[in-house]
């Protein structure tokens, strides 16, 4: 018989660690040549890109073989859409908006199998041949909910006593809308509240997470966060201009 895949990002946090997880385009050939790269989980976009259930199956395969765990965010908190998700192989779902305890409760319905929960009862590709699946697989299945609304932020307390949630991210663009500065992530009363949830989050003993740049990660592990999600692309575009600036001056040693 086959062994259920082990969650390398949920088992991860829940010994203390730290997990780092790139976001951005993917395809399965990229997520194989990024994974020789010890991040522990790939962030895939079904909100704010592409990802539909179809490109799902073949872009968490490429995570199984690396041993990464396959996270995919999801548009909405709907119980069949989450779900599915997990049907097509995702080992973890990232869902936006959510902004009360009983919100929280609806993820986490969706995503476990009973007594957890009431995910509908089906062996996905992760639990192909494996004995007992719908035994094991909650201890497998990794759940990330969005706190990205100021209405959040003041229910945080009742939200944080959801039980079987492994992260807590802290969204500040989609905060700073809320919050009455559109596209001002950086506005300092955004970066206020954003560090003042964090650290509740923090100081409550569960796992916070929030969206971090090569600038910024310092900061924001020492504040806590234990899930680090960063965008690859910023790394592609200094590496070009980077190349492109030795092109241009050697152009000009030979003039």
């Amino acid at each position: 018989m086959a062994e259920l895949r082990k969650n390398r990002a949920k088992h991860k946090l829940a010994a203390g660690g730290t997990v780092s997880v790139p976001l951005g385009p993917m395809s399965p050939d990229l997520v194989e040549y990024m994974c020789q790269l010890d991040f522990d989980a790939i962030w895939f976009e079904g909100e704010h890109g592409p990802v539909d259930f179809v490109h799902i199956p073949d872009l968490t395969r490429a995570c199984d073989l690396w041993g990464k765990t396959s996270i995919v965010r999801v548009n909405q908190n709907n119980y069949g859409l989450i779900y599915r998700t997990f049907d097509c192989g995702a080992m973890g779902v990232a869902v936006p908006h959510i902004n009360t305890g009983d919100e929280a409760r609806e993820v986490v319905k969706a995503a476990k199998f009973a007594p957890v929960g009431l995910r509908g009862s089906f062996t996905n590709r992760q639990g192909i041949g494996v004995k007992d699946y719908f035994l094991k697989a909650n201890d497998e299945t990794m759940v990330v909910i969005l706190i990205e609304d100021i209405i959040a932020v003041e229910n945080l307390d009742e939200i944080l006593k959801v039980d079987d949630i492994d992260v807590f991210f802290v969204a500040p663009g989609d905060l700073a809308q809320t919050m009455g500065y559109p596209g001002r992530y950086d506005h300092p009363k955004v970066t206020a509240t954003v560090e003042r949830t964090i650290e509740k989050i923090v100081r409550s003993g569960r796992a916070a997470g929030t969206m971090v740049s090569d600038a910024t990660v310092e900061k924001y592990a020492k504040l806590g966060v234990r899930f680090l999600s960063v965008a690859w692309t910023p790394w592609l575009m200094a590496g070009g201009q980077a190349y492109l600036d030795k092109v241009a001056g050697a152009a000009k040693k030979r003039k």
